[in-house]
């Protein structure tokens, strides 16, 4: 348990349906039901886990993707009531922890330029913008940073 919230892996239909809770809270373009169900149909690479509270069974959630030694992260987002508890770090560190116990050496992943908040977590988790996707978003159209990490030093904050 990490502080009032506990992460656990995607448990059925219902925690999907939370998952798309989320998703419509959190992003103007949400995935579609048919999007995460393809996805998990990728069983062995494709992983969602999610973040539950004593009020919310799917508080937050981390898609993320393990292909030839890489993590590659799709989603985190967090309701707007439970953001600012270390939600989101603890999704990203269980997700980077899951990649290095089978054998991921890097971890990527895009974020809205205009998405301060996220690029600050993920800076202080130790990853690095390597470059952008040009009108990578839509609704509204927007630029994506791509950050990237040697799992071997993600969470460990370089300002501490």
């Amino acid at each position: 348990m990490n502080g009032p919230f506990r992460i656990e892996s995607l448990d059925g239909p219902a925690d999907l349906d939370g998952v798309q809770a989320v998703d419509r809270e959190s992003f103007p373009s949400p995935w579609t039901r048919v999007m995460y169900e393809q996805e998990l149909l990728n069983a062995g690479t494709a992983f969602i886990i999610v973040a539950r509270t004593a009020g919310a069974p799917v508080a937050g959630y981390c898609s993320y993707r393990l292909v030839a030694g890489e993590i590659q992260i799709n989603n985190v987002a967090v309701r707007p009531e439970h953001r600012r508890l270390g939600m989101g770090r603890a999704l990203v560190e269980a997700a980077v922890a899951h990649g290095r116990r089978e054998g991921a050496r890097m971890a990527v992943l895009e974020v809205r330029r205009s998405n301060v908040g996220a690029q600050a977590l993920y800076f202080r988790l130790g990853f690095r913008q390597i470059g952008q996707r040009p009108r990578y978003y839509e609704h509204p159209e927007e630029d994506a940073l791509v950050f990237a990490a040697d799992v071997r030093n993600l969470g460990q904050d370089p300002a501490a």
